[in-house]
């Protein structure tokens, strides 16, 4: 973990150093990930079948083997406690809530040379979503990623999951059973980015892949965008801490954490003001990692990437923060709209003490895939819109085709594209 304080002499060249450091995949992924995609490309089931037994150990030997339906949903779904039943519940409309004040509207108007203008909007078809099931598995993810494309309005909404050693996190099941998942192909890594992306004799190809996934997913969606849309191309999770004194330091410690757990290269990072709550939150953050049952990932992460940033008053966090544009931001102070106003760059924000970052990838409503790797600087979370295509239209009397043809003539000519200016002269004339 690295402690940093603005008045020293070297500061700027060691937070140059966070900006810029990159905890994403190695270059050689990118061969493993392009050969892999050719593979399914060329054989299909059968480049699925043998990849899944090497890297899941489930072999797909009979159809049945090659993914769960809505029977298994609904049960999987009636067999949970009935608290962790109305968490999913409660959380699935939520999300819906939130993202339903999401769609857009389509536009037509007419201006005033009298050419009709405007926009409609559309879902696409069919939509893959990526869940994992290696390290972790995720039923809030596979919420985050198919409430959208339902209300969106995606006819076919189907999954992709691995299943190491055959075996499936129920809980991910019975979200899919609240989500609406129409299926879920039990395979994983590149090798289901692809499938998605070009179909095999099994699997329909789709036209939009999301989710969140490892190294070899995050290439292979990379590698695939044009042949199908991405949501974006996810780097290790994130989370900056803007916190003054006055909290709790084991509150911060945990919100660290929280991001710190999820994979040995997350990054954490602590801005405050107050050099003695730092050294508070640092050891309380050594406390708690002790005592989680994730604490292998967790320290490795907060060891190799783990910052606190000692500012001599909060203003200075936020030209900081920008340059980060981390994935989560928290602003854990007393005006937190204050700070919000001047923050320019980040996926979501968490404003004030009460507003852990946690509650964000659960339930409170906005989506939790968002850009990392500070891709927040030119782009946003998943949303409706990672879904929906729109098409624009016009419509031009003779009239209003004589206001403006002419322009369109000139400008046409001015390019050196005769047959341009031909299309529109001839209506002219008549």
């Amino acid at each position: 973990m690295q402690l940093l304080r603005t008045t020293d002499a070297d500061f700027q060249r060691k937070f140059d150093a966070i900006v810029s450091d990159r905890r994403e995949s190695a270059n050689d992924v990118a061969a493993d990930v392009a050969s892999i995609i050719a593979q399914v490309r060329n054989q299909g089931d059968k480049a699925l079948v043998q990849m899944t037994d090497r890297f899941d150990r489930h072999s797909m030997s009979s159809k049945s083997d090659w993914a769960y339906g809505p029977a298994d949903f609904e049960e999987a779904f009636k067999a949970l406690e009935d608290d962790l039943r109305d968490a999913l519940l409660l959380a699935a409309q939520r999300i819906e809530a939130y993202h339903k004040a999401q769609l857009p509207e389509d536009r037509d108007y007419t201006d005033d040379t009298g050419v009709r203008l405007g926009a409609k909007w559309r879902s696409v078809d069919a939509a893959g979503l990526y869940v994992p099931g290696g390290r972790a598995a995720y039923p809030s993810s596979l919420l985050m990623n198919a409430i959208p494309a339902r209300v969106a309005g995606v006819e076919r909404v189907i999954a992709v999951s691995p299943t190491p050693g055959g075996k499936v996190n129920p809980l991910v099941l019975a979200a899919a059973h609240v989500a609406g998942i129409e299926t879920m192909w039990r395979i994983g890594g590149a090798q289901a980015i692809a499938a998605l992306a070009y179909g095999t004799d099994t699997i329909e190809p789709v036209d939009v892949i999301t989710g969140p996934g490892n190294a070899w997913v995050a290439e292979a969606k990379r590698q695939l965008y044009g042949v199908v849309g991405i949501d974006m191309v996810a780097g290790p999770s994130e989370i900056l801490v803007i916190a003054d004194g006055k909290n709790d330091a084991d509150w911060i410690a945990a919100d660290l954490l929280s991001q710190a757990e999820h994979d040995p290269t997350s990054q954490s990072i602590l801005i405050t003001d107050d050099a003695e709550f730092a050294l508070k939150v640092e050891d309380r953050v050594d406390v708690q990692s002790a005592m989680l049952s994730t604490k292998d990932t967790a320290q490795k992460s907060w060891g190799d990437h783990g910052v606190i940033i000692v500012v001599e008053e909060l203003s200075q966090a936020v030209p900081l923060a920008n340059r980060l544009a981390a994935e989560h931001v928290e602003l854990a102070v007393d005006d937190p709209d204050a700070l919000f106003a001047e923050l320019r760059h980040a996926g979501s924000v968490f404003l004030g003490r009460m507003t852990p970052e946690a509650i964000g990838d659960y339930l409170a409503g906005p989506n939790h895939v968002l850009p990392t790797g500070r891709r927040a600087r030119f782009s946003s979370g998943l949303s409706v819109l990672d879904f929906m295509k729109r098409t624009s239209f016009l419509s031009a009397s003779a009239d209003a085709l004589g206001a403006i043809g002419p322009a369109g003539v000139a400008l046409a000519n001015a390019e050196g594209l005769p047959a341009h200016a031909k299309s529109i002269e001839l209506r002219l004339q008549k």
